[in-house]
């Protein structure tokens, strides 16, 4: 056998794989999964380098589809350093095992969307950061009645459709999920035309019915922002979004949903991922205070105030966001529903990438995928490590 540099072989150690945990090595190079059969018996060669896991659990890294900023940045209202903010947030992400992330833009005004928008690229990670997937753009086409955080004075109709979102936003080159309210009117040809173009659209802030709901998913549609906030609560007669769950639409509908032990009850986290296992989709959600103490932040233009760990729009009790990154929203969620580790991690990594349409090279250990994973403690899920195309990007020490 002849050593081959760059090929690493990862040993004693435990693999996410096909949504089961086995014992069993892992082989990276050129910063994918390899068949370590084929580098044995066709290409005969032996690992450059050989890591010693000590028994600790290698799974796919973590995807936050919905994620407002943290370490004291907020992506909707820092216009001037755009870059920098978005950059801190995702050298900070890796030591919380997340790999890829979508910044999520709340409502804004034309004048941020135009600043900031062209300025959030998308991005491979690296030691200096996890992998930009492209924005979140969350409003301000959404219900007024259910704006939640949402600032009311800059919350529109899409009344020409397609029209209005580009005249609000500019170039959606960069973006890759819309949130918004399919009971609105143009929405359903925002909608269409989003999905033609490959963008992902989220039904969100809504009183939709669940026959708007169904036509909203019809016309494109596949997620669902932030279940249970900010929507019609559920009604035996007309259940609204929540509906959408156990719909009789014909593909999958993911939905996001937060397990930071503050948004969401237990029993609620139980319900949703009993009625449509694979449509679950972990988010953090968090804001500027992610990582920080309580104190006062924002959220776009709404001044934010937290308070043990629970984040208000100042003067109120509204919620905006959580504080607790998706690490620990896994971790919150696996204790809560008392579901299997397996699953627990797959929805903070397979879910996301198959709702993305991703799930062809992330969200997976398997075979030709990206080497994009995490170490975790089996008993506690700690992250120890964290690795982008097959580099360390994060260890803990």
């Amino acid at each position: 056998m002849k050593a081959r540099n760059g090929l690493t072989r990862f040993f004693n150690c435990y693999i996410l794989r096909e949504s089961q945990i086995i014992k069993e090595q892992l082989w990276i190079r050129n910063g994918k999964i390899i068949n370590p059969e084929e580098v044995f018996y066709v290409e005969q060669v032996e690992a450059d380098t050989s890591v010693d896991c000590g028994g600790l659990l290698i799974a796919p890294g973590f995807i936050d589809i919905q994620i407002n900023g943290g370490w004291g940045v907020d992506f909707s209202y820092d216009s001037e350093n755009v870059e920098e903010g978005i950059q801190k947030v995702a050298k900070e992400l890796l030591s919380h095992g997340v790999t890829s992330f979508c910044p999520t833009m709340v409502t804004s005004d034309k004048d941020k969307y135009s600043k900031i928008l062209p300025k959030i690229q998308k991005k491979q990670g690296n030691k200096s950061g996890a992998t930009v997937l492209g924005v979140h753009l969350e409003g301000p086409f959404i219900c007024l009645a259910r704006k939640g955080a949402h600032t009311p004075e800059l919350i529109k109709n899409p009344e020409k459709g397609f029209d209005s979102l580009i005249e609000m936003y500019g170039s959606l080159d960069n973006v890759v999920i819309v949130t918004l309210a399919p009971e609105l009117p143009g929405a359903l040809n925002a909608i269409k035309r989003l999905s033609d173009k490959g963008i992902k659209v989220a039904l969100g802030h809504s009183e939709a019915d669940l026959s708007q709901a169904e036509e909203g998913v019809r016309q494109g549609a596949n997620l669902i922002t932030h279940l249970f906030n900010a929507m019609l609560p559920f009604h035996h007669r007309d259940p609204g979004l929540v509906g959408l769950l156990a719909s009789t639409t014909e593909k999958q509908v993911y939905y996001g949903i937060i397990s930071d032990g503050i948004h969401t009850h237990p029993a609620a986290l139980r319900i949703a991922c009993r009625t449509n296992r694979e449509g679950l989709i972990l988010i953090s959600d968090a804001v500027a205070a992610q990582g920080l103490p309580d104190g006062a932040y924002r959220i776009g233009p709404q001044a934010v105030s937290v308070e043990n760990g629970w984040a208000y729009i100042a003067g109120t009790k509204t919620l905006c966001g959580s504080t607790m990154a998706l690490d620990r929203c896994v971790k919150t969620f696996k204790e809560s529903t008392e579901c299997t580790l397996e699953y627990a991690l797959e929805t903070a990594s397979l879910h996301p990438a198959r709702a993305l349409g991703i799930d062809n090279r992330k969200g997976k250990l398997n075979y030709g995928f990206d080497a994009d994973f995490v170490f975790l403690d089996r008993k506690t899920l700690k992250v120890m490590s964290t690795w982008i195309a097959g580099e360390c990007v994060f260890r803990h020490t």
